[in-house]
């Protein structure tokens, strides 16, 4: 390894004398300074970092991440430390979507200011190794680093060009709190991140004084597991042996995700010499690999069904709101008075301070202006409590599957630190054909007769909406959250009560339970929490397990050929509710009677749909009704929709049959041609007319459509104008790992590319160009292949 690295070291030692020039002496006598970083960037902009200590890895990565995305990166560290009113106003909201949504600038900054506090981070960096947190030291100055050159280039005569943010007062040096705080914001997205107004404007007696939500009722407010869109999550496929021909696995890995934002995904190599070698993506501000490869294993996660949160019905004391009973007992709230800048209109700052509530079990909830029945009235409130909020183990897992050495390294990494927070794992290895798939991480410990001994009249309402999360009567305490011995955190369950599955034929999930990761072999018996058993799955699902099983039954001869049939699949734009149930909706719906409503839009509706391959490919002519078409069927009830209802006897082919006679199939394909007439746009148009991103002063057409319609291949935006700068969900990072005789053989893309002005036209649009015209990359991984990579550049940090 050192002989392999060293011409590399030789030439770090050799810039030394830049270092006077690049007005980094100061730091460098440092006795905390790195010892040396060098970044490599390879096709499509790829940044291979590598350094010579932990310290230096995260600073090549705070640097190459703040040249890419500095402006998203800035406004994140800003909106986490709670100071977005100082700058941007109270009620604006952020531009981009992510995790924790779109709330109001005053809401986000009194929920980060009380829980992403001092405390938070000193307890974060407490429980991290040593060295992942030189790491995060490290982001931090490399960050600083970047923006202090950007600063020095944008007043010289010779700068190139400068982000559009860098004189905005909000852009700011950061620390390494910060990025603890960003951390905190990932591990709670399934939780906390979900409701933060609702926290954030918790008070007493708000109930029924609060106006209508505009963004609908509280079964939409909980039908996401991350973020504000239920199709968020992503399709993952491991295929064993018995699929390569005894020649080791493959793994298929593609989160649908956000192409914009402070969530969205950074591809990168991140190497020290001897200890680490990994690459794949993380969220931006995150200074460790999330879901990629090292030498030995490959992974990749969908969000998990199973719930990350629970709700407790706090019983007031009569005439204190701000007390409630607990086993025969009253028990005052907790109350945290906190003060945070406000910019008016005037442009001056004036603070404003707000009180926010809470109990044992947690933060105080209103979710009266969802649905009255759930606010904060006189006699009761809602307490949340979220199993991540003290999970600190989440980073550090990531940090020691870099280093996994085997598939069976990995699993017990996953099972000591059980700390996936709101996401499935599926992994392969190097030199064994197994597949492993896992729902095992941090979930409440509440087992089905813990949930039925302690729900109340209200639970029972709220499970009408989710019946897996737990609702649980908080005036008793036999009603918290069981704390087992054997579990890692306490409330947590244990490892060993937590679905997994080693196969070597496949495993899959395309966000789904862990019920069906192989038809072959349910997993049953597990607390409702974890998401449900024998439920219907969803089209895209149901086309994911088929897709898997034709890879298997196709009998590939290698490794090898099994990629390649895996790279081609995966990328088909195919809509399976189209293909099952089309021909039997129109079938139905275009039959017209004399005098038939909106005749004409149903016979142009009717043409369109008859005449489309039931694809979404950029120059497809019908992708846009259907979709319009899909949306205004999952209104009508399945019972009414289907012929023959979901069977968990054969879960990949029920629900079957559709009875397009039904009234509102005909009026829903004649409202869709008006929906899309509406927008300005034409029933039978092109998709990448309208589905598009702009690489420099073109548009580019892309392929994909929403998982609702029933695609497996993702590209969804809610848009105006259908560009996908705003895209809602989609394909994000795609990757097809296998492992060869020399070693791991990866094939990757990013779709939305590492340059956050790529979208809009701006420079780095190469990563979606590739996207667009389906040309898998082979990723760079040994040194070699970096030496002879075309487009390769190097830029020696440090010294």
């Amino acid at each position: 390894m050192r002989e392999r690295y060293s011409g590399t070291w030789r030439r770090l030692a050799a810039a030394g004398a830049c270092v006077a020039a690049m007005g980094m002496a100061g730091a460098l006598a440092a006795p905390s300074a790195p010892a040396g970083v060098e970044v490599r960037r390879t096709t499509d902009g790829i940044p291979h970092v590598l350094a010579r200590d932990w310290r230096g890895l995260g600073y090549g990565y705070g640097y190459v991440q703040a040249q890419d995305a500095l402006c998203t990166l800035a406004e994140a560290f800003v909106t986490f430390e709670g100071r977005r009113s100082a700058f941007f106003g109270a009620e604006a909201r952020p531009a981009a979507s992510s995790t924790f949504g779109r709330p109001t600038n005053i809401e986000l900054d009194f929920f980060f200011r009380a829980h992403a506090d001092a405390a938070m981070v000193d307890a974060t960096r407490a429980r991290q190794p040593a060295a992942l947190n030189d790491m995060i030291a490290g982001y931090a100055d490399g960050y600083n680093r970047h923006l202090r050159e950007a600063r020095a280039a944008a007043g010289s005569a010779s700068g190139g060009a400068v982000p559009a943010c860098l004189g905005q007062p909000w852009v700011r040096e950061i620390g390494a709190a910060d990025v603890y705080r960003r951390m905190y914001a990932a591990a709670i997205a399934g939780g906390y991140a979900r409701f933060i107004a609702e926290i954030a404007n918790a008070r007493p007696g708000a109930a029924g004084k609060a106006p209508p939500a505009s963004q609908g009722g509280l079964a939409a407010l909980l039908a996401p597991r991350v973020g504000g869109e239920p199709g968020l999550g992503s399709n993952v496929i491991a295929l064993g042996k018995q699929a390569s021909g005894g020649d080791g696995a493959v793994l298929f890995g593609n989160p649908h995700w956000y192409w914009g934002g402070p969530d969205r995904f950074y591809q990168a190599q991140l190497t020290i010499p001897g200890k680490i070698n990994v690459a794949g993506v993380s969220f931006l501000g995150i200074p460790v690999i999330m879901l990629g490869f090292n030498e030995h294993v490959a992974w990749s996660h969908t969000v998990s069904d199973a719930r990350r949160f629970g709700l407790f019905e706090l019983a007031l004391t009569p005439g204190r709101p701000t007390s409630y009973r607990y086993d025969g007992r009253d028990e005052a709230m907790g109350e945290r008075d906190i003060a945070i800048e406000v910019r008016g209109a005037d442009g001056v700052l004036r603070e404003q301070r707000r009180t926010l509530y809470t109990s044992r079990f947690g933060p105080l909830i209103d979710l009266g202006p969802r649905n009255a029945a759930f606010g904060w009235s006189e006699r009761r409130a809602l307490a949340i409590r979220d199993v991540n909020a003290d999970n600190f183990r989440i980073f550090r897992n990531f940090f020691h599957w870099a280093g996994a050495r085997s598939l069976d390294d990995f699993i017990a990494i996953q099972k000591r630190e059980a700390a996936m927070p709101w996401i499935n794992t599926v992994a392969i290895g190097r030199d064994d054909g197994r597949v492993w798939f896992s729902d095992i991480g941090n979930v409440p410990n509440v087992p089905d007769t813990l949930r039925a001994d302690c729900t109340t009249e209200l639970g029972q309402g709220f499970a009408q909406l989710d019946a897996a999360v737990p609702f649980l009567d908080g005036s008793r305490a036999a009603c918290g959250w069981r704390v087992d011995p054997r579990a890692v955190q306490g409330g947590a369950m244990a490892v060993a009560d937590m679905p997994g599955l080693l196969r070597d034929d496949y495993v899959a999930n395309m966000n789904d339970s862990y019920w069906l990761s192989n038809p072959a072999r349910p997993l049953e018996g597990y607390p409702r929490t974890m998401g449900g058993e024998r439920l219907a799955l969803s089209p895209r699902g149901r086309y994911g397990h088929l897709l898997a099983q034709s890879l298997l039954a196709a009998g590939s001869r290698s490794g090898l050929a099994l990629s390649l049939r895996v790279r081609d699949a995966t990328l088909d734009p195919r809509s399976y509710a189209a293909e099952q149930f089309k021909d039997g909706l129109l079938d139905g719906a275009c039959v017209v009677e004399p005098g038939q409503p909106s005749r004409e839009d149903l016979l142009a509706g009717c043409a369109v749909l008859r005449g489309w391959n039931n694809r979404a490919d950029a120059d497809a002519r019908g992708v846009l009704l259907w979709g319009a078409f899909w949306r205004r069927l999952d209104g009508i009830p399945e019972a009414e929709l289907y012929r023959k209802p979901f069977d968990a006897a054969a879960p990949l082919a029920t629900p079957a049959g559709v009875d397009g006679t039904r009234p509102g199939v005909r009026q829903a394909l004649v409202m869709a041609v008006q929906d899309l007439r509406a927008k300005g746009w034409q029933a039978a148009a092109p998709l990448g007319g309208t589905q598009f991103v702009r690489a420099g002063g073109d548009k580019v057409g892309v392929y994909g459509g929403c998982s609702a319609a029933g695609y497996f291949t993702i590209a969804c935006s809610h848009g105006k104008d259908g560009s996908l700068d705003g895209l809602a969900e989609g394909n994000s990072y795609l990757q097809v790992v296998r492992f060869g005789a020399d070693g791991v053989r990866a094939h990757t893309m990013l779709a939305h590319g590492e340059q956050e002005g790529a979208l809009a036209g701006g420079a780095g649009a190469e990563p979606l160009l590739r996207y667009a015209r389906k040309d898998w990359l082979a990723f760079p991984f040994s040194e070699r292949d970096i030496a002879a990579d075309p487009q390769l550049r190097r830029q020696v940090l440090l010294p």
